[in-house]
């Protein structure tokens, strides 16, 4: 987590001498900003690590400027890892190689910097739904090891991955109790369908603070003569 926060900084410090910032350079060249459109157009994956993301805005909340949305796919998974049972599905799932697993949408400021980390419901990204505790596992598989369409910003995003692995991990437990509790409360009620819940956990964030208390974190275990 040490080793995260310092390659975060590092990728702030030469965005920033240059006068750019992550969403500055994930939007660059795709011309005009259009709410719900993907940037890059595209998105962007990785075949070796079978990871890909894309940034867009939709929603109205306070500050938050877009967000980016993460995701892994079959073939960078474990192969014993399936979707959940959902019987009498209203609408169909992505199968096969398609059966893509969200991770987390991490929301981001008009200046570029990550204000916030939450989970979707199901419709939200048209994914497969996969169980808490198989997407935790993906987590530590997040991972754009190459350049394009900047190379900063995947070196940003992968590495965001470890130093918020921990809120990660809670956000994910919180989504299955939220849409678990929600079948509870609407029965009759297809929950992966309902436009009534789209984000299913969210956390502020911080990267200064983050990176702050894993320092102290360090610094109370180094042992004192």
């Amino acid at each position: 987590m040490q080793a995260a926060g310092q390659q975060i900084t590092e990728c702030y410090r030469v965005l920033t001498k240059g006068g750019l910032n992550i969403v500055g350079e994930v939007l660059r060249g795709q011309g005009d900003f259009i709410e719900l459109n993907h940037y890059p157009n595209d998105d962007v994956f990785d075949r070796d690590t079978q990871s890909q993301y894309y940034y867009h805005a939709h929603r109205g909340l306070d500050g938050e400027h877009g967000h980016f949305h993460t995701f892994i796919r079959p073939p960078g998974m474990p192969d014993s890892m399936q979707p959940i049972e959902h019987q009498n599905a209203s609408e169909p799932w992505p199968k096969g190689r398609d059966a893509l697993s969200h991770l987390i949408a991490i929301s981001m400021d008009a200046y570029g910097f990550p204000i916030g980390l939450f989970t979707t419901n199901r419709w939200v990204t048209n994914e497969a739904w996969y169980a808490a505790c198989d997407v935790t596992q993906l987590l530590a598989r997040f991972n754009i090891d190459h350049a394009a369409p900047s190379w900063p910003v995947n070196r940003w995003i992968s590495a965001l991955f470890v130093l918020f692995r921990p809120q990660m991990r809670q956000l994910l437990l919180q989504r299955d109790a939220a849409v678990a509790q929600w079948a509870v409360q609407h029965p009759g009620v297809d929950v992966f369908e309902d436009r009534a819940l789209d984000v299913t956990s969210w956390v502020s964030i911080s990267v200064d603070d983050q990176v702050s208390q894993v320092q102290a974190l360090l610094t109370q275990q180094i042992p004192q003569h």
